[in-house]
């Protein structure tokens, strides 16, 4: 694509901003809240809604059933099977939203989108879905229309593939995929689910944590005991339970189950100057929530502490008497919940049989363990060498005139795992979320500028992915 091209696509959005803005507000508007029955209706329209607006575009959409809310699957070259001679992508979003419980945390109607003012001044959007994630959907289809508009074409081929359960786990989504991966072949996946480094630094993000959820509970005598009587003598499940959880780490913050490393890589040279660079630091990261002292790996940044290296979080313990008062009892049995967030390099199913088998070998007499089975997901990292990863880089940087952040995520987009699982596609992760937009709190927002800069972001990106070879 010309660089005359571009530009013109580029003034035709900051032209048509406002009617951009009316379009996102009317999405907005549908409480398409994918956790309660009670508004599968509302799912089915915002399905409707974004078929119509998406086939105004010139493409082939449809709603199509899945055993759940319906997902939206749109073609721009009416067969989207990824067989012509121009570079084919396909771009994943959701249109279902959160609870908006509770409610009388609202400044306003969760429903009923506006353009307010930030405390610190910037102009927000404020509304259930309004980042996360209608807000990011509608910047890739408002930079669509953009190009379609000004230029008469889309400068390569798009098939959407927008779903409705995203915020509910995705339990129908991969069969779907797996029911029609023949005509979602691309040649890459596009994501717009992820944030910015701050609110001036557009990101890219390289990698995603995999996940391993599991449960354990310990049990020993067949009923709470008095623990006047019993005390000193009988096995006391919680002390067990604590004792095991408390050896998971050493005094440096490695995890001490065998083999739990194994496969897992150092950062890049480069990549890690890089990351040196952005200054992560305990004031700007934990102060805030009212922390200052890392607690991960010793010897590690901090960066890398919550992106690049796996950790394992223990996330709640039950066990005896949590009532008012007191209750002198040993417990019968006692249960913690424990989760593993995976790099690059490591087996979910080998990580659970290896903290498995690190806690049946601490099982005591007179005590007995069983697992609670949880999900599992791989971790996804892109190759630094992608041809599509430098042609973002570059659109965003040329965008936000400051050079994007490759950088990885701490948490899970099980969707990723899937799209490399069953369609065999890398996925290109560019979002314009901030720390501060409250996904899945009251009062959701997204700022004006995000869904601004972020439109014209996929309208560059658009031009740049275009002018790669397939």
């Amino acid at each position: 694509m010309s660089d005359a091209q571009t530009q013109k696509v580029l003034d035709h959005i900051d032209a048509d901003f406002d009617n951009s803005l009316q379009r996102l507000f009317a999405l907005l508007r549908i409480k398409s809240i994918s956790a309660d029955p009670a508004f599968a209706g509302d799912c089915k329209a915002a399905a409707d809604h974004l078929a119509g607006d998406i086939a105004s575009l010139g493409f082939d959409a449809r709603v199509r059933p899945t055993a759940g809310h319906p997902a939206v699957v749109a073609k721009s070259n009416g067969k989207g099977n990824g067989g012509g001679a121009r570079p084919h992508v396909l771009f994943y979003g959701h249109y279902d939203v959160q609870p908006v419980d509770p409610l009388n945390l609202w400044h306003r109607p969760p429903f009923e989108p506006v353009v307010t003012d930030h405390a610190d001044g910037r102009k927000i959007i404020v509304a259930r879905g309004a980042e996360d994630d209608k807000g990011q959907l509608m910047t890739f289809i408002e930079a669509c229309r953009a190009w379609k508009s000004a230029t008469g074409s889309l400068p390569l081929d798009i098939t959407f593939l927008i779903e409705g359960e995203e915020e509910v786990g995705s339990k129908n989504f991969a069969p779907f995929l797996a029911a029609n991966k023949d005509e979602l072949k691309a040649d890459y996946a596009l994501v717009c689910d992820t944030g910015m480094w701050d609110p001036n630094t557009p990101a890219i993000t390289t990698s995603l944590r995999g996940l391993v959820y599991d449960e354990v509970r310990i049990k020993a005598a067949r009923r709470d005991l008095h623990s006047g009587l019993f005390g000193g003598a009988a096995r006391n499940p919680i002390r067990v339970l604590t004792y095991i959880l408390g050896g998971l780490f050493d005094e440096n913050g490695h995890i001490t189950i065998p083999g739990f490393y194994d496969g897992v890589k150092d950062l890049p040279p480069d990549i890690l100057a890089q990351w040196k660079k952005l200054n992560l630091t305990p004031e700007t990261f934990l102060k805030p929530v009212g922390l200052s002292i890392p607690a991960g790996e010793k010897g590690r940044l901090l960066i890398e502490q919550v992106s690049s290296r796996p950790t394992c979080s223990i996330n709640g313990i039950v066990g005896g008497y949590t009532g008012e008062g007191s209750k002198t009892v040993i417990p019968a049995e006692a249960s913690a919940k424990i989760s593993f967030r995976l790099v690059e390099g490591q087996d979910p199913a080998k990580i659970r049989k290896a903290f498995r088998d690190y806690v049946t070998a601490r099982i005591p007499g007179d005590c007995k363990v069983e697992f609670g089975d949880h999900s599992m997901a791989p971790a996804i990292a892109l190759p630094w060498d992608m041809k599509a990863l430098s042609a973002a880089k570059k659109a965003l940087t040329e965008e936000w005139g400051r050079e994007a952040v490759l950088f990885g995520s701490g948490g899970s987009i099980p969707v990723v795992a899937d799209f490399k699982k069953t369609l065999g596609l890398e996925s290109l992760l560019v979002g314009f979320g901030l720390d501060d937009d409250n996904i899945h709190s009251p009062n959701e927002k997204y700022d004006l500028k995000s869904f601004h800069k972020g439109i014209r972001s996929w309208a560059r990106i658009l031009a740049e992915l275009a002018a790669l070879p397939r």
